[in-house]
Formats: C-alpha cells, structure tokens, sequence
C-alpha cells in the first residue's frame, strides 16, 4: 500500500506540477499585498481540493452512468497526460490548462483562485484524468487504506503547491524562469513515459492480453 501511494504521490506531483505555479502565480499577483496573495494561494488549492476528492469518489460511478469503461479511459487519460507531457518538455504555454482567450480574461479578474488557479491549473484535465485513472479500480469501502493513501497523497501535493504559491516572489528570485523551465522539462519526460504506460496498460486491459 505504502508503495503503491508513494508512486501515486510522484505521478500526481509530475501531473499537477507545483513547480511551474511559481512564475505563474508570481506574475498574476505582481504588485498586489501579502494578504491578497495569500488569500488568492489558500483558496485556490481549497478549491482545487473540493474538485479533485469529488472526482476521487464520483469519478468512477460518473463513467460508469455514461457507458465508459475505465480501459477506455486510462487509453485516453494516457493520450492526454502525453500531449501535456511534451508541452512541458518543450517549455511551450500549456493549452491543455488554458487558452489565449482564457488568459486575456483572467488579467480583468480581482479573484484568480478559481481561475485560472483551482481550474485549470490545479484541478486541471490531467489532474481529473489521474484521479480517475488511480480511483476509478478502487472501492472506497473494501479498498479503503490505499483509497486513503491516495487522498493523502493529494493534500501533500496541494499543500506543496501552496507552499510554493505563497513563497513565489523569493523562489522567482533563486530559480527564475529559466530554472522553472529545466525543472518542468525534467519532470515532462518522467510524465512521458508514464502516459505511454498507461496507454499500455489500457490495451492490455481492453484486449485481455496478459
């Protein structure tokens, strides 16, 4: 069980990626006070928290009303995570969390927690797509330790987001941009190979090949 959330905690990590929310959160709070900014960190991962254990315990029963099974999903959850893969190896603006358009509006907004922070950054599809792929075999009730051992997981990555968050304008400092880049792309390839396996698995699963 620890093994299993352990590896758990490393691919949600590497979905969610804390690290590129320094830049992010530092340039959308640039010049605002220190309650706001830390009013803005602490909502947004709340938020963010309320989506991600709603799809934890739903998520599942959702695909399952919709006539999804959870093969096709973990195929297409591993094609998605693989598209946001290489979007953090080539250090390109990630259109799987929010477009041109989106970002424009978010510069008019006083409250960013929810957007563009809880979702799609956060919260986003590669995150929901993770939850659902790890929660989606698991019964809260037989399975109820590793279930736990996830949600776990979940809140130690938040809690590191928001650590992140509220530390932004020194880290920006240490690390910059550039820094910030390295690491994603670092973090992208683990994420590659990762979205291949799922892909895999999925067709294993699909096709009853052992």
């Amino acid at each position: 069980m620890l093994e299993q959330s352990l590896k758990f905690l490393v691919v949600f990590f590497v979905v969610v990626e804390p690290i590129s929310l320094i830049p992010l959160f530092s340039g959308l709070t640039r010049g605002a006070t220190a309650q706001y900014k830390r009013r803005m960190a602490l909502k947004s991962v709340i938020i963010a928290a309320l989506i991600l254990v709603l799809f934890a315990f739903a998520g599942a029963a959702f695909l399952e009303l919709m006539g999804i099974s959870l093969q096709a999903f973990r195929i297409f959850g591993g094609m998605l995570l693989f598209l946001l893969s290489l979007e953090m190896v080539f250090a390109r603006e990630s259109g799987t969390r929010t477009s041109t358009d989106e970002a424009a509006e978010n510069k008019r907004r006083a409250d960013i927690s929810v957007f563009p922070l809880a979702f799609p950054f956060i919260a986003g599809p590669g995150a929901l797509a993770t939850i659902l792929l790890w929660f989606g075999p698991l019964h809260a009730g037989a399975q109820a330790p590793l279930f736990a051992g996830y949600l776990v997981a979940v809140g130690v990555v938040l809690g590191i987001a928001a650590a992140l968050m509220l530390l932004a304008e020194p880290l920006m400092r240490v690390i910059g941009v550039t820094g910030a880049n390295v690491a994603s792309r670092l973090l992208g390839v683990i994420l590659g190979a990762l979205a291949v396996q799922f892909v895999l698995d999925g067709l294993r699963q699909a096709f009853g090949v052992s």
